[in-house]
């Protein structure tokens, strides 16, 4: 149960994240509000996600999985450019939440 909240946080995070750039600083009324909602949804999933799982993987997770959605919702939707470098990073991090929630718990 622990990964389905953390997923419907993860999901509402990267809503909320979105709607940040379409809220245009907070000065477009719906999309600030979605935002705010998301972030209340997200934040509420993901304290309910780690009393179910080991905080540091839930954590990297969470993150992890976050940044590189945002990565690719900002190239696709928004048409913002990724360098080289950037795509190495996102690679890295893939592998580094791989990394963590294969090994990263001790039990």
């Amino acid at each position: 149960m622990g990964y389905v909240f953390l997923a419907l946080a993860i999901g509402a995070e990267i809503a909320a994240t979105t709607l940040i750039k379409y809220s245009e600083g907070f000065t477009k009324l719906w999309p600030s509000v979605g935002c705010i909602l998301a972030y209340i949804i997200c934040y509420g999933a993901f304290s309910r996600a780690v009393m179910r799982m080991n905080l540091g993987a839930a954590y990297a997770t969470w993150c992890g999985v976050g940044i590189v959605a945002t990565s690719l919702i900002s190239v696709l939707v928004f048409k913002e450019r990724l360098s080289i470098p950037g795509m190495i990073g996102v690679v890295l991090i893939i592998a580094g939440c791989i990394l963590l929630n294969l090994f990263g718990s001790s039990h």
